[in-house]
């Protein structure tokens, strides 16, 4: 058997019970606990170096707060690095620290902001961001932050340049008061890129007309293949609401007596698949009133004896719908078969209502 060195987080005696003891096994860090009446050992994959065992000292402190407050991951996989390289070789001392791995300091980085991330910012934003590192970026180390950030503005948008080199920066933050890196390489690199005026990604508005709106909703009612999904097309372009918010609708958001709807909740991707997570994207509830059409569309496809946690638009199979399979499927063929109509996404039926109720006479009928 190999010799073992052992050490407790927060205390040098034996550990209690829901401690989480840090051991070195084959050269490899290893965490040491048991809950549910059993004995885990989760290897880190990390050499045992002085900056690898902050990061495994850090988990544990994670896996002890998660036992604490009964939150404790039983398939393991939340206390699992995203990348099963090491982090940090043996050889890591203080004066190579400019050759790190940006690669590995996301992924640390990740793990330690992945209990305070929705799911849907772990899965588009990190996991961006993620790709760009190993995927994209020919180089990858800090010492290579200028050839990183000139890369980037070369290949990317300035808004995403902006974005990610801001992303990095807080990284590498992170990472100085971790004591993995001394400096910052990247600070301050995103306030030197301007962002063109209409380059935001909340300017990219791009409405239907009237008639254009109608021919949509009237060609999906027509449509062999995706009528299924007329209710929800018309539901869009006449509340204008987010596509997520719409799909995460519950009878019990809407008022028996079809005055009012609650948006409160939005169907997100998440590491997991779709996820129906509480509150809106810039509010945690909105309520809209419902007009004569409206209020039409929904007793139309309200079920008879229908319970409050039903789904108002439900898939075909009843479960959340995939906004992302259904826009680039049904939405793009049925757009696309219109002549005279210019592809657009769809989103920007959000875009067509709003601009509707400020041009035209459907403002007030919203509101009566």
């Amino acid at each position: 058997m190999p010799s073992q060195k052992e050490l407790t987080v927060g205390s040098q005696r034996k550990a209690s019970k829901g401690t989480v003891q840090i051991k070195t096994s084959n050269d490899r860090l290893q965490l040491v606990f048991s809950f549910g009446g059993k004995r885990h050992y989760l290897s880190t994959g990390f050499p045992d170096t002085k900056a690898n065992r902050k990061l495994a000292e850090m988990k544990a402190r994670q896996i002890e707060l998660d036992i604490l407050c009964d939150n404790f991951d039983v398939s393991l996989g939340k206390y699992k690095s995203q990348s099963e390289q090491v982090l940090f070789t043996a050889s890591f001392t203080p004066s190579v620290e400019s050759y790190a791995s940006l690669a590995d300091l996301w992924d640390s980085y990740t793990e330690y902001k992945r209990s305070s991330l929705s799911p849907s910012t772990l899965a588009k934003d990190y996991h961006k961001i993620y790709r760009c590192i190993n995927v994209h970026l020919p180089v990858k180390t800090l010492d290579k932050a200028i050839a990183i950030r000139d890369w980037l503005i070369a290949n990317k948008s300035p808004l995403s340049a902006k974005k990610i080199l801001t992303q990095f920066s807080a990284c590498c933050n992170w990472a100085v008061k971790s004591q993995l890196i001394e400096d910052n390489p990247f600070e301050d690199m995103a306030s030197d890129i301007k962002v063109p005026k209409g380059d935001a990604e909340e300017t990219d508005i791009n409405a239907f007309s009237l008639e254009e709106r109608d021919r949509i909703i009237e060609a999906f009612k027509k449509n062999r293949y995706y009528k299924y999904y007329a209710p929800l097309i018309e539901f869009l372009f006449i509340t204008g609401c987010r596509p997520s918010e719409a799909v995460a609708l519950q009878w019990k958001h809407i008022a028996s007596d079809f005055t009012i709807i609650r948006f409160e909740q939005a169907v997100v991707v998440s590491q997991s698949g779709l996820t129906c997570k509480p509150g809106l994207k810039t509010q945690k509830k909105r309520i809209f009133p419902i007009n004569n059409r409206l209020a039409g569309l929904l007793k139309s496809i309200q079920p008879i004896d229908v319970l409050g946690e039903a789904k108002v638009f439900p898939s075909p199979e009843g479960k959340w719908i995939d906004m992302h399979n259904l826009s680039g499927r049904a939405w793009k063929t049925v757009v696309e078969s219109l002549d005279g109509v210019e592809y657009k996404k769809l989103y920007q039926t959000r875009h067509t209502f709003i601009g509707l109720t400020h041009c035209t006479k459907e403002l007030y009928c919203v509101l009566t």
